[in-house]
């Protein structure tokens, strides 16, 4: 895990990093792992009361590593951690998958998460930001759901999150476009909690603030506010149920070659 992912706690305050610096934290599946390990050790680990999540380096994290696309395009291995083709469909942690787990798991931790975001969180690096219970943005930061670039939705247990935070048309337009969007953007939208000059610094600020607060009633607030969603079990398989349909056929394929190869795509109509 230390290789992908390190966890520091101080006062009550876990601060953990995403440090694959020179791929920008992008998400191969040593990353899916450590982000699950790292999510079951700081929900046993007694004396945590918050966690500030963040990237190392010039992003957040960039999404899917390139690599998974490039064995998708030689139509083999499927972004999916292990490599070989799993059955999504599978719960594996309660109601996720193992990628969803990755995302969903900062979301079921039983203290609060900040996440601070700089660079790009793209893909599945946008979704893992919305694991957390709050989100401080730079100004310059880009965000996308960018999964329809490579013919693929997204699958790491954005959608019920997103449901509660964006508008209905404004979710439909991010999810067919894949655009990216900027900070301020994401603010309108109700994606940002705040925009700040330096994330991490704030967040960590607003971090040992709440760890001064009563813990019992800290982690009480959570599992009050965490009940308030709705059911998140049905989008939690429907996620999984429509990213196992498309990942390999023609046009999923034909997605990532045209990316790849700089060209425009040739999909065939079903």
């Amino acid at each position: 895990m230390n290789d992908r992912v390190s966890i520091s706690v101080t006062d009550g305050v876990a601060d953990v990093r995403l440090v694959r610096a020179d791929k920008m934290n992008a998400l191969d599946a040593a990353m899916f792992e450590a982000l699950v390990a790292a999510t079951e050790q700081l929900a046993h680990e007694k004396g945590v009361r918050v966690v500030v999540l963040s990237g190392e380096g010039k992003a957040f994290c960039a999404g899917l590593d390139m690599g998974r696309f490039a064995a998708m395009k030689e139509g083999g291995g499927n972004g999916i951690p292990g490599g070989e083709f799993r059955d999504l469909t599978r719960r594996t942690h309660g109601l996720a998958n193992a990628p969803q787990q990755a995302v969903w798991g900062w979301r079921m931790l039983p203290v609060p998460v900040i996440a601070a975001i700089h660079g790009v969180a793209f893909g599945g690096g946008f979704q893992l930001a919305l694991g957390a219970d709050i989100r401080l943005m730079a100004p310059d930061a880009r965000m996308s759901i960018m999964e329809i670039k490579w013919g693929l939705v997204p699958d790491m247990a954005g959608t019920p999150v997103l449901a509660s935070l964006v508008r209905d048309d404004i979710l439909r337009e991010l999810t067919y476009t894949g655009r990216i969007f900027s900070a301020q953007e994401a603010l309108s939208y109700g994606l940002a909690t705040r925009i700040v000059d330096d994330p991490r610094a704030a967040a960590l600020e607003m971090a040992r603030e709440i760890a001064g607060k009563s813990p019992d009633a800290i982690r009480a607030a959570k599992r009050m506010l965490n009940n308030l969603s709705v059911d998140p079990g049905p989008a939690l398989m429907a996620e999984s149920v429509e990213q196992q349909k498309l990942i390999g056929s023609p046009n999923q394929t034909e997605a990532v070659r045209a990316n790849m190869e700089k060209r425009a795509p040739n999909f065939v109509d079903g």
